[in-house]
């Protein structure tokens, strides 16, 4: 994962220059930005207000505002997509160049944030997960999300490789032990809910 610096203007192995790659994945935020929009998503939190970071995972402005605790995660989503892509790219004479691989990144954290935000994802949240609350994200929260995993994918082209496992696991103990979730509880909750996992996210004990 640690590869030799893009810079602005390089053009990558498919001939495309990094900038446009950029604007590309600008667009690709815009346009999530207004589909979510027209499936009725907020701006802004309810409450009016606009908060930098929330460190309450149960406050009613988590995944209102700018960043929260499971901004956290979107910054992993990005580390892992990055790998993923450049693992399957690796199969490719010449692999994949940077800015192919962020695009991807980017088009599929914009792909599931909107699928986040549909009715049938909210619901499927509050009834197996302890986002009992759970309404959808706002779109500025929503665009910062899709920030975060852009910055895991750039954090994991940048660091080697061990050091980008080593954060991904140390983040995922201290969401643990901070929060008592993460992206992997997350991930098994919405699809395989396990009720002594969900009793102590509700801060009961394990057993």
């Amino acid at each position: 994962m640690n590869n030799r610096p893009v810079i602005a203007g390089e053009r990558s192995r498919a001939g495309t220059p990094l900038w446009m790659m950029a604007l590309a994945c600008a667009g690709v935020v815009v346009l999530t930005g207004l589909i979510e929009a027209c499936m009725g998503r907020r701006l802004f939190s309810a409450s009016g207000k606009i908060l930098l970071w929330v460190s309450s995972t149960t406050s009613s402005e988590t995944s209102q505002q700018f960043f929260d605790w499971y901004s956290v995660t979107h910054v992993l989503h990005g580390m892992i997509m990055y790998g993923v892509i450049r693992w399957v790219g690796g199969w490719r004479k010449g692999g994949i160049a940077l800015g192919t691989v962020l695009l991807i990144t980017v088009g599929i954290e914009a792909a599931w944030e909107v699928a986040e935000n549909s009715p049938v994802v909210i619901n499927r949240y509050r009834e197996a997960t302890i986002a009992l609350g759970y309404t959808g994200d706002t779109i500025l929260n929503s665009m910062m999300d899709i920030a975060c995993c852009m910055l895991g994918c750039v954090l994991a082209w940048r660091m080697p490789v061990w050091l980008t496992v080593t954060l991904a696991v140390s983040s995922e103990v201290i969401l643990a032990i901070l929060i008592r979730d993460n992206l992997t509880l997350n991930v098994l909750m919405l699809l395989w809910p396990i009720d002594a996992v969900k009793h102590w996210q509700m801060g009961g004990g394990l057993f």
